[in-house]
């Protein structure tokens, strides 16, 4: 693997106001589109469950203004094809418009040549709904690691600049603990991988990104790990999480395991207003401006 990774040297430090700026990112599907939940709800059923995803968005297009934050959104190509002017409102508050696939498909459940498909019809759908250039991907679940990592070269052909695949942590679902924590290249080195954000405790990286970690531990823990790779390491931070994840009205879906019924419910009732305080704690923008840069 060694020869296979170069870290990005021309990684630029934004700062604003003193402060340095992290990247904002939603991953933009239904709540019954995830991970967890997969073995409960067929994917023949999708069109039939009535959708949460606009009110949802909309809340949070509403709050990142009241706070002046943009972000990017990371969305799927089938909540875009049946919520084209949500798409088209998120751009028009000047977000970020990228890619997280077509249908939530894993990235390392794929072939090459379903992966190149998959990428290049989202890539195209997107760009066509939101009349705007998609620079960025993120694989469903994190799922780009040691197995696939010639998915780089294949964003590279397909036209994108960046991916934000790779979780640097040991996960039951995902994870390449042994990858770079900073941003890194792979293969032909045309795509830029941003890794999730994490800490170096005790000889193991730690999650420090957002999602159901944020919800599960006290926002203490998650303010000072942010602090932690701004200060101490002088690197922005990559905080991600779903929209379903301010809906603590949402259904509760039956027959799922203990396991996966903790992760997808915990706290929901709390994200909304501990993400209001991660807005003003610290400064905030798109991946593309914080990582890649004017004219990259």
């Amino acid at each position: 693997m060694d020869g296979m990774i170069t870290l990005d040297r021309e990684t630029p430090v934004l700062r604003r106001d003193g402060r340095i700026v992290n990247a904002l990112t939603v991953d933009v599907e239904d709540y019954f589109q995830v991970e967890a939940l997969a073995r409960a709800v067929p994917r023949s059923e999708w069109d039939s469950i009535p959708s949460r995803v606009e009110a949802s968005v909309d809340r949070l297009l509403a709050l990142f203004e009241a706070r002046g934050a943009k972000a990017t959104f990371f969305t799927l190509g089938w909540i875009a094809e049946r919520h084209q002017a949500m798409v088209q409102r998120i751009v028009g508050f000047g977000h970020e418009l990228a890619s997280h696939g077509l249908s939530h498909l894993r990235a390392d459940r794929q072939s090459r040549d379903e992966f190149r498909a998959d990428i290049r019809r989202s890539k195209v759908l997107l760009e066509d709904i939101g009349q705007t250039p998609v620079r960025g991907y993120r694989a469903a679940t994190f799922s780009i690691g040691a197995g696939n990592l010639w998915a780089h070269d294949e964003l590279a052909e397909a036209g994108f600049a960046y991916s934000s695949s790779i979780y640097p942590i040991a996960h039951d679902l995902y994870g390449m603990p042994e990858a770079p924590r900073a941003p890194f290249r792979t293969g032909s080195g045309a795509v830029l991988e941003i890794p999730l954000s994490t800490v170096r405790l005790g000889g193991r990286n730690l999650p420090a990104s957002g999602g159901g970690y944020f919800r599960l531990l006290p926002y203490v823990v998650s303010r000072a790990a942010f602090r932690r790779v701004n200060h101490a390491e002088s690197r922005p931070a990559v905080f991600y999480m779903h929209p379903w994840e301010i809906d603590a009205a949402q259904p509760r879906v039956a027959g799922l395991l203990a396991k996966s019924r903790f992760r997808h419910y915990l706290n929901l009732g709390r994200m909304y207003g501990r993400l209001g305080r991660l807005l003003g704690d610290f400064a905030w923008d798109r991946m593309d401006a914080v990582f890649l840069g004017p004219g990259r």
